[in-house]
């Protein structure tokens, strides 16, 4: 192995992952997700309301928003106030998309859960932290409305989690922080479900090309990710009565 890690893990071990349960006080769910020192505030929140393309529908809806703090990184990012960014409006779609997959929303009801995913601090997969971090408060939030006899079924279907993987020199890496991403000559952003059945799959050669053995080998380490983020996932829900 050519490519030593700046941190020191295995190609394919995760960075530290922690949940921080409840983390503010009026959102329905809410946890600080970190991944290493990528730190995601994820909240969800419940209105009784839904688009109007589903008013009479009996279908519930979920979307997410997504922003970086201005302190997020070494240099202060702007905030985007009345216009987002390509990047910002691409990473927003993907989280509702991703979360979206693992609820009946026809279970729901005519509701809508918004997740929050706000950036406080950026070492890359803050994407992949949000979609993570994400699943958790929805969980929340989904505890919560049970609780309250607003439900009598849980509409979650399964959970869902997301990591990075990328080409570096050659070799393929789990979980890459900045230096890694920045460094990488080929980067995916992976989300799968408890069964590793695939959601998305975000994939770019910056410099170089890949073959389909590397492909592969990208996708065997996302999902031996995956399987230890689900795990944190439903241990840390099980764990908690909101």
């Amino acid at each position: 192995m050519s490519w030593q890690r700046p941190d020191g893990r295995q190609p394919n071990q995760l960075r530290p992952v922690n949940f921080e349960l409840n983390f503010t006080r009026f959102s329905a769910g809410s946890v600080l997700a970190a991944f290493g020192e990528t730190k995601v505030l994820c909240t969800a929140s419940i209105e009784d309301n839904v688009p109007r393309f589903l008013l009479g529908s009996g279908q519930g809806w979920l979307t997410a928003e997504y922003r970086m703090l201005p302190s997020s990184t070494q240099e202060r990012q702007r905030r985007e106030l009345l216009k987002l960014s390509g990047r910002t409006q691409e990473i927003q779609r993907l989280i509702g998309r991703s979360l979206r997959s693992c609820i009946d929303l026809k279970q729901l009801g005519e509701r809508t859960i918004t997740i929050d995913c706000d950036v406080l601090q950026a070492d890359g997969g803050t994407r992949t932290t949000s979609i993570t971090g994400g699943y958790v408060a929805l969980g929340l939030a989904v505890k919560k409305l049970l609780k309250t006899g607003d439900l009598k079924n849980s509409p979650l279907k399964f959970p869902v989690a997301a990591i990075s993987v990328g080409l570096i020199e050659g070799e393929a890496f789990l979980d890459l922080n900045y230096p890694e991403d920045f460094k990488a000559d080929i980067d995916f952003n992976v989300v799968m479900t408890e069964n590793l059945d695939l959601i998305e799959v975000q994939g770019t050669a910056e410099e170089n090309s890949f073959n389909r053995s590397q492909l592969n080998q990208m996708l065997d380490l996302a999902e031996i990710g995956i399987k230890e983020l689900v795990e944190l996932q439903n241990k840390v829900l099980s764990t908690t009565e909101n």
